[in-house]
Protein backbone atom coordinates (compact mmCIF):
# COMPACT_ATOMS: atom_id res chain seq x y z
CA UNK A 1 0.00 0.00 0.00
CA UNK A 2 1.19 3.51 -0.83
CA UNK A 3 0.01 6.73 0.77
CA UNK A 4 0.16 9.92 -1.27
CA UNK A 5 -0.05 13.18 0.67
CA UNK A 6 -0.66 16.39 -1.25
CA UNK A 7 0.04 19.92 -0.06
CA UNK A 8 0.24 23.44 -1.46
CA UNK A 9 -3.29 24.18 -2.61
CA UNK A 10 -5.14 27.35 -1.77
CA UNK A 11 -6.72 30.54 -3.04
CA UNK A 12 -4.83 32.64 -5.57
CA UNK A 13 -5.69 35.55 -7.81
CA UNK A 14 -5.73 35.19 -11.60
CA UNK A 15 -2.20 35.41 -12.94
CA UNK A 16 -0.76 34.11 -9.70
CA UNK A 17 1.26 31.01 -8.92
CA UNK A 18 1.07 27.97 -6.68
CA UNK A 19 3.27 24.96 -6.14
CA UNK A 20 1.73 21.60 -5.30
CA UNK A 21 3.70 18.81 -3.68
CA UNK A 22 2.88 15.13 -3.29
CA UNK A 23 4.94 12.91 -1.03
CA UNK A 24 4.70 9.14 -1.39
CA UNK A 25 5.17 6.82 1.57
CA UNK A 26 7.68 4.71 -0.33
CA UNK A 27 9.76 4.74 -3.48
CA UNK A 28 7.70 4.85 -6.68
CA UNK A 29 9.11 3.06 -9.72
CA UNK A 30 6.22 3.96 -11.98
CA UNK A 31 4.71 7.17 -13.29
CA UNK A 32 3.56 9.96 -11.01
CA UNK A 33 1.19 12.67 -12.00
CA UNK A 34 -1.48 15.22 -11.24
CA UNK A 35 -5.14 15.08 -12.18
CA UNK A 36 -7.88 17.59 -11.46
CA UNK A 37 -11.63 17.66 -11.18
CA UNK A 38 -13.44 20.93 -11.69
CA UNK A 39 -16.99 21.39 -10.39
CA UNK A 40 -19.39 19.48 -12.59
CA UNK A 41 -16.60 18.00 -14.69
CA UNK A 42 -14.86 14.67 -14.95
CA UNK A 43 -11.39 14.16 -13.55
CA UNK A 44 -8.74 14.89 -16.17
CA UNK A 45 -5.01 14.41 -16.44
CA UNK A 46 -3.04 17.62 -15.94
CA UNK A 47 0.52 16.31 -16.22
CA UNK A 48 2.55 13.23 -15.49
CA UNK A 49 6.20 12.25 -15.32
CA UNK A 50 7.99 8.94 -15.58
CA UNK A 51 10.75 7.90 -13.23
CA UNK A 52 13.38 8.91 -15.79
CA UNK A 53 11.81 12.35 -16.20
CA UNK A 54 9.73 12.09 -19.36
CA UNK A 55 6.83 14.52 -19.03
CA UNK A 56 3.37 14.83 -20.52
CA UNK A 57 0.94 17.77 -20.24
CA UNK A 58 -2.62 18.43 -21.20
CA UNK A 59 -2.80 21.17 -23.84
CA UNK A 60 -4.51 23.75 -21.63
CA UNK A 61 -1.56 23.94 -19.18
CA UNK A 62 1.38 23.72 -21.58
CA UNK A 63 3.72 26.64 -21.05
CA UNK A 64 2.16 27.51 -17.69
CA UNK A 65 2.59 24.39 -15.53
CA UNK A 66 5.74 22.40 -14.87
CA UNK A 67 5.84 18.94 -13.34
CA UNK A 68 8.99 17.65 -11.68
CA UNK A 69 10.01 14.78 -9.51
CA UNK A 70 12.58 14.07 -6.81
CA UNK A 71 13.03 10.30 -6.66
CA UNK A 72 15.26 10.53 -3.57
CA UNK A 73 12.39 12.20 -1.68
CA UNK A 74 9.59 10.14 -3.30
CA UNK A 75 7.96 13.47 -4.19
CA UNK A 76 6.36 14.96 -7.27
CA UNK A 77 5.74 18.67 -7.73
CA UNK A 78 3.48 20.79 -9.90
CA UNK A 79 4.56 24.39 -10.42
CA UNK A 80 1.56 26.36 -11.65
CA UNK A 81 2.04 29.84 -13.11
CA UNK A 82 -0.29 32.28 -14.86
CA UNK A 83 -3.23 30.65 -13.16
CA UNK A 84 -6.66 31.19 -14.63
CA UNK A 85 -10.14 30.83 -13.09
CA UNK A 86 -10.57 27.78 -15.33
CA UNK A 87 -7.79 26.06 -13.34
CA UNK A 88 -10.03 25.99 -10.27
CA UNK A 89 -10.42 22.36 -9.25
CA UNK A 90 -9.48 19.71 -6.76
CA UNK A 91 -6.04 18.45 -7.73
CA UNK A 92 -5.20 14.81 -7.11
CA UNK A 93 -1.82 13.16 -7.00
CA UNK A 94 -1.51 9.78 -8.73
CA UNK A 95 1.11 7.07 -8.82
CA UNK A 96 0.75 4.15 -11.19
CA UNK A 97 2.53 1.24 -12.73
CA UNK A 98 1.74 -2.04 -14.41
CA UNK A 99 -1.35 -3.36 -12.67
CA UNK A 100 -1.40 -0.88 -9.81
CA UNK A 101 -2.33 2.68 -9.01
CA UNK A 102 -2.84 4.95 -6.02
CA UNK A 103 -4.52 8.30 -5.43
CA UNK A 104 -4.07 11.07 -2.94
CA UNK A 105 -7.03 12.67 -1.21
CA UNK A 106 -6.84 15.86 -3.23
CA UNK A 107 -6.07 19.50 -2.59
CA UNK A 108 -8.29 22.42 -3.55
CA UNK A 109 -6.97 25.10 -5.89
CA UNK A 110 -9.18 28.15 -6.32
CA UNK A 111 -8.30 30.93 -8.74
CA UNK A 112 -10.43 33.98 -8.08
CA UNK A 113 -10.16 37.70 -7.59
Amino acid sequence: QVQLVESGGGLVQPGGSLRLSCAASRNIFGTMGWYRRAPGEQRELVADITRDGTTNYTDSVKGRFTISRDNAKNTVYLEMNSLEPEDTAVYYCNARGLGWGYWGQGTQVTVSS
